[in-house]
């Protein structure tokens, strides 16, 4: 082996990247960078997503929990009154939709409720007397001059059972005032000005925005309930037809199983969208959410079945793909006319529950 000379100077060689080279390699690099840029984008909005859902989950979880101690010591008798949803002198339901169709004039789009409870009610806090029993009801309130506009609201007004003065017909703070027994109703002494106007009515008028009120659910712009019958039987109505009851006279809830409660729920995010697109478009989407009709028979025909309305108004904020109908979030409108954002029509989530309260059968 040849040996290099000792004065005889090195020689290194140095090879630099060509261009191509580099061309390549920024492409490369370029890729990777906006790849990760997707994965960071499509994580952050599928997080936003589920963000918004875990609000409205929460939401509903403490409304039907709420509801759930209210219906459980609900007063069952034969001898109180009931201001529930059914046809004729029940007006419950006459805040409604009619039926599954459009709000009609006069109607505020979402059923209410009223009932006697053995839970804690508002009082007069000089009084010196604590409630065992209040007046419960549940409504969406239907002024718009209101923060409370499409909002669910509870109210629990403490009552006494006897003893106390009976001047039911003043709607004054300083009254105290005990439950009433039939022939005595929730709406008969809840006339204009009078004490419990607030519990049946539903408008911008002062009777009906009674301090007992609360927003329970700021995200619940829609609130349907109807009821399951002893004899399997979905219905709007609180008796048994079949066994020849014809009103809650003589038998109260007793034919009623449980009573089964819908709600529609949206976050403030999306809640703020929809009311940017037009001040009508929020009422007008709760329009679109059918009201519940029972169709009376047994599994054949119409007959309703549990989950049926959830279903129905799933259909309508998302479309039925199977029978190739087109939903809200597809059309971007309402049914009539006024704008949805599509983005905020994904963040509405529909809840159901059943309560179950367990009635003595009616004779």
């Amino acid at each position: 082996m040849k040996k290099r000379p000792w004065n005889q100077p090195v020689q290194r060689t140095c090879r630099a990247f060509s261009l191509v080279e580099l061309m390549v390699a920024i492409l490369i690099l370029t890729i990777i960078v906006l790849g990760l840029g997707y994965i960071m984008g499509h994580g952050t909005v599928v997080s936003r997503t589920g963000n918004k859902h875990i609000d409205t989950d929460t939401q509903a979880r403490a409304v039907l929990d709420r509801m759930a101690v209210d219906f459980a010591q609900m007063l069952k008798r034969t001898d109180i009154d009931y201001y529930v949803k059914g046809p004729g002198t029940y007006k419950g339901h006459g805040n409604g939709h009619a039926y599954g169709q459009k709000v009609q004039v006069g109607q505020q789009g979402s059923d209410q409720i009223a009932f006697f409870s053995q839970v804690a009610g508002y009082n007069d806090p000089t009084a010196s007397w604590q409630s065992p029993v209040s007046l419960v009801a549940y409504r969406v309130n239907s002024s718009s001059t209101l923060p409370s506009y499409l909002k669910l609201e509870r109210m629990g007004k403490g009552l006494l059972w006897n003893g106390v003065n009976n001047a039911t017909n003043l709607n004054n703070a300083n009254t105290t005032y005990p439950i009433v027994f039939l022939p005595q109703t929730i709406s008969g002494i809840a006339d204009a000005g009078k004490m419990w106007s607030d519990a049946v009515n539903n408008s911008s008028t002062a009777t009906s925005e009674d301090s007992s009120y609360e927003t329970i659910g700021p995200g619940v712009f829609r609130f349907e309930y109807y009821y399951l019958l002893k004899n399997g039987i979905i219905t709007d109505v609180p008796w048994n037809t079949d066994a020849g009851h014809t009103s809650m006279a003589g038998i109260g809830l007793g034919d009623v199983e449980a009573i089964g409660v819908a709600i529609a729920v949206i976050d403030p995010a999306a809640r703020a969208l929809i009311n940017a697109a037009s001040a009508t478009s929020l009422f007008d989407l709760a329009s679109d959410l059918a009201d519940f009709k029972s169709a009376h028979g047994r599994g054949i025909g119409a007959q309703k079945k549990v989950g049926d309305l959830e279903a129905s108004w799933e259909g309508t904020l998302f479309g039925d793909p199977a029978n190739n109908l087109p939903g809200i979030i597809n059309t971007g409108q309402t049914g009539a006319g006024s704008p949805i954002p599509k983005a905020a029509v994904s963040a509405i989530r529909i809840y159901g529950r059943y309560f179950d309260l367990k009635t003595l059968p009616a004779l």
